[in-house]
């Protein structure tokens, strides 16, 4: 089976709960859908440019960098057909730890049977995305403690429905939670202003890094 790859690099973890830290990136080609605030528009483009990997293509690269950490993006990862393959093949190799990044509009059940289960990095697609129509609300019985729900937030309207998906799912008890915000759309202390005035405990506010150390746009990074 031959994976869509478009791009392929080592950089710094820009989020989550290994951020800070080495991580080999893996970005696949192709995404079911149309958030307002994407920032890899270019990577779901019908005529973007990808090479062809195979799964053992994938696993090779990922043991000649030396690097543990192995986050699989997009796009949305798990819409390429065969992921499951991929999956079960990095799980053999205990020595690395593997983190899916994915949209929250694909039910993630068929992939938690999975020996040495990865890590899933799952968005809750906010009002302001446009898209929070499409999210599968039976995901979050699938995360536990390894795992992260990551809420992009650009308005108040936008945290205030973050919080009340958060109490309502009891979210906190459940998995690791995150808040960043669309970039540029919204200030950061009025974040913090907002979790302290609901005392979200448990909450933690993030900014991608890799915003920081480069130019925004920057690929391969």
């Amino acid at each position: 089976m031959n994976f869509k790859v478009v791009e392929k690099f080592v950089s710094i973890n820009g989020e989550g709960t290994l951020a800070g830290q080495l991580a080999v990136f893996i970005r696949f080609a192709g995404c079911n859908l149309n958030c307002s605030y994407c920032d890899t528009t270019w990577a779901n483009e019908k005529d973007v440019c990808y090479e062809l990997n195979t799964a053992e293509d994938i696993y090779n690269y990922i043991k000649s960098t030396g690097v543990r950490n192995v986050t699989l993006t997009g796009g949305e990862p798990l819409l390429q057909k065969g992921i499951i393959d991929l999956l079960k093949l990095l799980s053999k190799h205990k020595e690395i730890h593997v983190e899916i990044e994915t949209n929250g509009s694909v039910l993630l059940d068929e992939f938690l049977a999975i020996e040495n289960p990865h890590s899933f990095t799952m968005d809750y697609k906010l009002p302001s995305s446009n898209m929070e129509s499409k999210m599968l609300l039976d995901n979050f019985k699938y995360l536990t403690k390894k795992d992260t729900v990551k809420f992009v937030s650009g308005s108040i309207e936008d945290l205030e429905k973050a919080k009340y998906i958060i109490d309502t799912y009891k979210l906190t008890e459940r998995t690791n939670v995150y808040i960043s915000p669309v970039f540029g759309q919204i200030s950061l202390d009025s974040i913090v202003e907002f979790m302290k005035c609901n005392n979200m405990n448990g909450v933690n506010m993030q900014i991608q890094l890799h915003k920081i150390i480069w130019n925004p746009n920057k690929r391969g990074v």
